[in-house]
């Protein structure tokens, strides 16, 4: 029988938008038996919720857990991962608890990267129908968990459901109060492997070596269990994530419905009056195309999830596809809702139930529903705007098809360089691995808080300082200059009075502005302090759940943006900003002819010295109005390159077109990294020169925007060839005459896309490729794109 959703990909009114479909086959899977040693409780409720024996991936990581070794399971979406880890760790639990009358058995953590997973994780716990005696009595242990609660889980719980947050706020400052159960800690789980990356995987990473210090404190030494459906080199990374070697279990023997993968690019929108004759115009928003998709799909009774990158997007989405649907019939906009984060608790549960009961058919979502929480039954999936990596993207397209029949996936192109990239190179998306996580413990800015609060928690020795880094001696040695740490014969202590754990914060970076109504008070929500300057400053229009709002006021002191409504403005804001960049070391360099490519360490200077008025629809510039706002330095890595300046000049002709030429390659650049690196273009900066004073040449510099880097530009530096190959490839694909979002332009450039030289980038471009490809190493060579 034809699937419903197939009229999508056929010939028809829209398929001059489908760039591309994957068909992706179904597979049979491989079952085994339950092991021997597995307890019969335990596999009885296990098997209630397979239906069965279970897959042989799941066996093979259950007996290297019971073995006592870590282990990595890397297998797809929907192929029973959590059975693979509750099979020997809720036997341990069982069977150290009968073991241990009226005391405590073994004990296990369990750590997801949002408060929604663990819960999820607990709630199919709960249904497993296990009981709490003779074990495992389970628990969340969160920020929401009141503390008379906390005090029963420190005490009673032997398998607590937390993440890395708690850890590091709660469980190590105060590991004297959970001084029974890290003493029987045995196992602890870490699921969702691949979100821990970045400057997040870092911090998460000297949280776990901290743990396992604490641990072994009180005579623990606990294997680490770990899971992700997307993550490339999972020994490598669990090890780096860890600390500790891990046992990859890699061979994915589930069952696999047949899926269809589309890639689907929006029409041009009609030129607007007054543009231009030969202007190409910018595409249909994404967001608007992936409204109408899902009221299709509604309307074909598909049961489909929409993932949008932002809040507001998705909000969006949902009402779009509502406003579809009522032309059609009053009672199906019902059908249709939105799912992001911010919900209060009951509110998401109910809407996950009615998704799963079909009460809803269509719901666009964050990216909130993208890991393993539990939603069945789904037949397709849109992904509106590539959501940042290609180990994202399999993660939101593997929730369609988990009741065992065909399920599609559809990708909707933004107008974004990325986006236009892959819809024409499906090479490029179907026939490459997901991105290696880049995670970078030696990190110092990460490091040196962990050292502080780890020296608060026990005295540091020097062997605790080889277990975190090869640079955590350094890093310690600057803790005692500023007489944070003082040096004992015992090892090296806190000198301070207030937590140490309070010097950074895991996910993000120093602190965030709160955003609050003016006359009511009321905090609507909240922005990084780093980004503050450009997003909400005086004059600044902020959108909050669908209502527009205009800033009066942004007192960095006191960390507040105070707001008023504004349902009607008119108009948009767009901050402008000045920024340098000054190289403090060059950590590699390699000669390529006319270019040289370095990576190394940097200092950026920015500030927002003002932002543009653009009348909303058409874009016009309505009036630009100054700011006086302080200098922003950031000390992070970054990966440049340079020009010999008669090379440069040869291939454009005329040396006045070269800051447009490099200005425009830099753009490009910027946003086909994520290509290579597991980040964002907004995990990016940049800056481009016709004449840096450091190297004396045309350069272009492309940053991580975190403090000490993250291993995005380290990456653009070791698959250079790759990452600049397909920025050229971007630009000279796309059919716009003076460059546009889809190319060259950037949504966060601070000088407002000026200038910008589309068939400059492409000359310089093709001048980088040429020399990169006649003097390349092939003994180094990275491998291709796809």
């Amino acid at each position: 029988m034809e699937a419903r959703w197939q009229h999508l990909l056929d010939a028809g009114a829209r398929s001059d938008r489908l760039r591309h479909v994957e068909a992706l086959p179904a597979r049979a899977g491989e079952r085994v038996p339950w092991p021997a040693w597995a307890d019969p409780d335990v596999v009885a409720a296990l098997a209630r919720s397979t239906g069965g024996l279970p897959w042989r991936h799941q066996v093979e990581t259950a007996e290297s857990v019971w073995a006592g070794r870590s282990t990595v399971l890397a297998a797809g979406t929907a192929s029973g991962k959590s059975l693979a880890f509750q099979l020997p760790v809720l036997t341990t639990l069982r069977r150290t608890a009968q073991q241990a009358p009226g005391g405590r058995g073994a004990t296990a953590l369990y750590l997801s990267p949002t408060k929604a997973l663990a819960a999820d994780q607990e709630q199919r716990l709960r249904g497993l129908g296990l009981g709490d005696a003779p074990g495992p009595v389970s628990s969340t242990y969160d920020g929401d968990t009141p503390p008379e609660v906390r005090r029963w889980v420190r005490q009673h719980a032997a398998l607590v459901l937390t993440n890395v947050d708690m850890l590091h706020r709660s469980v190590l400052p105060g590991h004297e109060h959970w001084a029974s159960f890290l003493r029987r800690l045995r196992y602890v789980v870490v699921d969702e492997l691949h979100t821990y990356r970045g400057v997040f995987g870092c911090h998460a990473s000297a949280v776990l070596r901290r743990l396992r210090r604490v641990a072994a404190r009180y005579g623990a030494d606990p294997v680490f269990v770990l899971a992700s459906a997307t993550v490339s080199e999972p020994a490598t990374t669990a090890r780096r994530l860890t600390g500790v070697p891990v046992h990859a279990v890699t061979a994915d023997t589930s069952q696999r419905p047949a899926v269809s993968v589309a890639l689907w690019e929006p029409p041009q929108r009609p030129p607007a009056p007054g543009e231009p004759a030969g202007k190409v115009p910018e595409r249909r928003t994404a967001t608007a195309e992936s409204a109408d998709l899902l009221a299709d799909l509604v309307l074909d009774g598909v049961r489909t999830l929409a993932f949008v990158r932002s809040r507001a997007g998705a909000e969006s989405v949902a009402a779009g596809a509502r406003r579809r649907l009522a032309e059609v019939d009053e009672d199906l906009p019902s059908r249709v809702r939105a799912y992001r984060g911010g919900y209060l608790p009951e509110d998401r549960r109910a809407l996950e139930e009615a998704l799963r009961s079909g009460r809803v058919l269509g719901m666009a979502t964050t990216n909130a529903l993208e890991l393993g929480v539990d939603v069945a039954g789904l037949d397709a999936v849109l992904v509106a705007g590539w959501p940042g990596t290609r180990a994202s993207f399999w993660q939101q397209v593997g929730r369609a098809g988990r009741r065992g029949e065909p399920a599609l996936g559809v990708f909707v192109a933004r107008d974004d360089p990325l986006d236009t990239f892959l819809v024409h190179h499906p090479e490029a998306l179907f026939g490459a691995g997901v991105e290696a996580s880049v995670l970078d413990p030696d990190n110092a800015y990460v490091l040196a808080p962990h050292l502080a609060a780890a020296a608060q928690e026990l005295p540091l020795t020097e062997a605790d300082l080889d277990a975190f880094s090869p640079a955590a001696r350094e890093v310690v040695d600057l803790l005692v200059a500023r007489g944070l740490l003082r040096r004992r014969a015992t090892g090296w202590y806190w000198t301070r009075r207030e937590r140490a754990c309070d010097l950074t914060d895991l996910r993000g970076a120093g602190g965030s502005v709160r955003i609050v109504e003016a006359g009511t008070g009321r905090v609507l929500g909240t922005v990084e302090r780093t980004s503050a300057d450009a997003q909400v400053h005086r004059g600044a229009v902020h959108l909050h759940q669908g209502r527009t709002y205009l800033v009066d006021e942004l007192d960095l002191e006191e960390s507040v943006a105070v707001v008023h409504p504004e349902p009607d403005p008119g108009f948009t804001t767009h901050a402008r900003s000045t920024s340098d960049v000054r190289v403090l070391r060059v950590g590699a360099q390699r000669r390529y002819g006319p270019l040289t490519v370095c990576s190394g360490v940097v200092e950026v200077g920015s500030r927002v010295t003002g932002f543009l008025r653009r009348r909303t629809g058409t874009g016009q510039v309505l009036g630009e109005e100054g700011l006086d706002l302080p200098l922003r330095t950031l000390r992070t890595r970054a990966v440049w390159w340079t020009l010999d300046a008669d090379a440069a000049e040869a291939v454009l002709g005329d040396a006045t077109r070269l800051p447009g030429a490099l200005h425009a390659a830099e753009h490009a650049s910027i946003g086909l990294l994520p290509l290579l690196a597991t980040c964002d273009r907004w995990d990016l900066g940049g800056l481009s020169t016709p004449l840096h004073p450091d190297t004396g040449l045309p350069t272009v510099f492309v940053h991580d925007a975190v403090p000490g880097g993250a291993g995005f530009a380290d990456r653009g530096h070791e698959r250079v060839a790759d990452w600049l190959g397909a920025t050229r490839d971007a630009v000279r694909a796309c059919r716009c005459s003076d460059g546009c979002p889809a190319c060259v332009q950037s949504p966060k450039c601070g000088n407002g896309n000026e200038p910008l030289d589309k068939a400059g980038a492409l000359a310089v471009l093709e001048l980088l490729v040429g020399a990169l490809g006649a003097h390349r190493d092939p003994s180094t060579a990275a491998a291709s794109v796809a």
